[in-house]
């Protein structure tokens, strides 16, 4: 059934595979000056005489239900109907998806919104799948008694490597390792506290550390922009995160009395996965919007040309297959390695990105209005992209309020700027408070933004990838985990939202961010 959606989409919106040569006659057909002049709803003519009809009508305000009640039974489902959801969640998932998809494209005309956010799931699934094969295919064995240093000193290795082979790849890498670590003494807040600070805030230093910072790169952010501005409500995160879980694990008791005898060895099996892991990181890089040789669809999107990679997707999905057909038996035994999470992740998000579009689009267009562009200030940003980068995806809440950040400025993201005889996107000149945005608090702004995307995306299993993902590794291992509302009242609003908020109050509130920028 999403085959053909993806057929129809592809039948309808003058799509073409371009080499450099055709891609120049496809930017011919759209100028800068006829995007410019083009209006929501008007009717146009292309330049090759062609009638074009452009809908674009926003979305209902009732059209969230559907992403509401997906999230309802995320957080019901395994409570209340447990056998029921278990069977048949990934029905849920695609009828729910099904459902938004055939509002968009028949009431609301706009097949163009759907073709973006499928264009995303695959580019979302392709990492995770690819990184989890390959990931699944290393067994870290450490044969060391778990107590609380050794946990934190672990907790902080992750932390780090989340900004090498980013969050989602630090997470399958060490979540295995982690639990086992902790074998005699594992309770649910050793996962927690691994989503908190390894799937989520450890990712906040580099673009491949989370998507929403690598997405802010490809619009235009400078690539070493985040470690330097992010860097010390990361490390102030941390620490604080750090610190309350070693007090929680200190008071962790059980596994006293185990006499088992460990050697202190670290091991690891199938080291080749290390290379498959670097081919696939490596493959993020390969965009069309970055490097114009990149094979790309060239899609007219809501009268834009844009360019939807599959080379990427391709390649990382190819490594991860070979990653796992050629993996260690020992360690895929070891790690108990199947596909039931991933299966339970793709088939949660294939609704979760088609029910949330309407959610997306009402909160960027209501960023775009007076009203809303009046609300933007240094501490709404944080606040309301932290707020909603935790019930929805927070790669796409980081570019609506970046996009609404600049527009606030009276700048337009899709547009570039000229600083000092060179021609650079609106995005950078944002970062570096250049152009038009000197003597403005863009730089404030954008590392308010940056920061919480990536922190707010552990308040809820959907915040951010690969939370969902580490749940379900967990709960395969036998970690009895919280349900989606016990994680947020239990966990995320008693522990991680306090810390959130000191990071307000001392970095953007307290302005204390000035002496690190």
């Amino acid at each position: 059934m999403m085959l053909s959606v993806l057929t129809l989409s592809f039948a309808s919106s003058s799509i073409s595979f371009a080499d450099d040569g055709e891609e120049a006659s496809l930017h011919e057909e759209i100028s800068t000056n006829d995007v410019d002049n083009i209006s929501p709803d008007a009717d146009v003519h292309a330049s090759n005489g062609t009638h074009v009809e452009h809908h674009n009508h926003s979305p209902a305000p009732w059209a969230v239900a559907p992403f509401v009640l997906l999230l309802l039974m995320i957080a019901t489902g395994p409570l209340f109907f447990e056998h029921f959801w278990h069977k048949n969640y990934h029905l849920v998932a695609i009828l729910l998806g099904l459902l938004m998809i055939g509002y968009y494209i028949f009431f609301l005309e706009d097949l163009d919104s759907v073709i973006h956010s499928l264009a995303e799931y695959v580019q979302f699934i392709a990492l995770l799948a690819a990184l989890f094969m390959a990931a699944g295919g290393i067994m870290i064995r450490i044969d060391k008694k778990g107590t609380p240093m050794a946990n934190v000193v672990l907790l902080l290795i992750g932390a780090v490597l989340a900004n090498v082979i980013g969050t989602t790849g630090a997470s399958m890498l060490l979540i295995r390792p982690f639990i086992n670590l902790n074998k005699s003494r594992i309770k649910a807040y050793h996962v927690v506290f691994f989503i908190f600070m390894v799937s989520n805030v450890g990712g906040a230093l580099t673009p491949i550390g989370d998507p929403p910072l690598f997405l802010g790169f490809l619009k235009g952010v400078p690539f070493t922009w985040t470690i330097t501005h992010d860097f010390a409500p990361w490390v102030f995160a941390i620490l604080c995160l750090a610190i309350v879980f070693f007090i929680f694990d200190s008071k962790n008791k059980s596994g006293e009395n185990d006499t088992a005898e460990y050697t202190g060895k670290f091991t690891i099996k199938g080291s080749l996965n290390f290379i498959w892991i670097s081919i696939i990181i490596a493959a993020v890089f390969l965009d069309p919007n970055v490097f114009d040789w990149v094979p790309s669809i060239n899609v007219k999107l809501h009268g834009e040309l844009v360019k939807i990679s599959f080379l990427r997707e391709i390649i990382m999905l190819s490594v991860g297959f070979l990653a796992y057909y050629f993996a260690n038996e020992d360690a895929l035994k070891g790690n108990e390695f199947d596909f039931e999470p991933i299966k339970e992740v793709a088939f949660i998000f294939v609704g979760i990105f088609f029910t949330m579009m309407p959610a997306l689009a009402l909160v960027s267009a209501f960023a775009k209005t007076p009203e809303g562009a009046g609300m933007i200030n240094i501490h709404s940003l944080y606040w309301l992209t932290g707020a909603l980068s935790g019930v929805l995806d927070n790669a796409p809440t980081y570019v609506t309020f970046l996009t609404a950040a600049i527009a606030g400025d009276h700048g337009d993201i899709s547009k570039t700027i000229v600083e000092a005889g060179q021609t650079i996107p609106m995005a950078k000149a944002y970062a570096l408070e250049s152009g038009i945005f000197k003597n403005t608090e863009s730089v404030v702004r954008l590392t308010a933004i940056s920061c919480a995307s990536v922190f707010f995306g552990a308040m809820t299993y959907i915040g951010n990838a690969p939370n969902f993902m580490v749940k379900a590794i967990a709960e395969q291992s036998g970690v009895k985990m919280p349900s989606f509302v016990a994680y947020i009242t239990k966990y995320s609003l008693v522990i991680l939202l306090p810390i959130l908020l000191l990071v307000w109050l001392v970095f953007f509130y307290g302005g204390a961010i000035n002496f690190f920028i």
